[in-house]
């Protein structure tokens, strides 16, 4: 993967990842990431939410919303209705640490295959397609954004 055109901080994050090789501190660190998780605030998203928020394939019934800051940055927020959704809720607080703040365009140049340099070349082909819908998602959202005055978008 060709790390120059990702935000800094997601470089930065790909680049301490890459230094981790056994495949058991790997897993703590995702794990620990999905600790930090936090759902969307019920400012941003009500339950039920809207379908169109909803990640296709997503087997822990993930959501993506978005904010455009004034600044023309975007802010994602995420849901994840199923506790056990530890892989979802790692990457949805992977991308909220390194993603917040960027523009709709650096989002766009992210490329799907960063689900693998996550979690490695051995998840299955179901959690793949989830958690690669989660950054599919949020470039959909990011694509609405572009030449856009909108601040909301779910």
């Amino acid at each position: 993967m060709n790390l120059t055109d990702l935000p800094e901080k997601l470089k930065e994050f790909l680049d301490e990842l890459s230094l981790v090789e056994d495949q058991q501190d790997r897993i703590n660190i995702l794990i620990d990431y999905a600790d930090k998780f936090k759902d969307a605030p019920a400012d941003i998203a009500k339950k039920p939410f809207y379908n169109d928020s909803k990640v296709p394939f997503c087997e822990s019934e993930a959501y993506v919303f978005s904010k455009m800051n004034e600044d023309k940055t975007i802010k994602f927020y995420y849901a994840v209705d199923n506790p056990q959704g530890i892989s979802a809720k790692a990457l949805c607080a992977i991308f909220d640490s390194t993603l917040t703040g960027e523009k709709p365009e650096v989002i766009l140049k992210i490329p799907v295959d960063i689900v693998f340099e996550i979690f490695g070349r051995n998840i299955s082909m179901g959690k793949n397609l989830g958690l690669t819908g989660i950054l599919q998602i949020m470039q959909r959202q990011a694509k609405k954004f572009i030449g856009s005055e909108s601040i909301v978008n779910s």
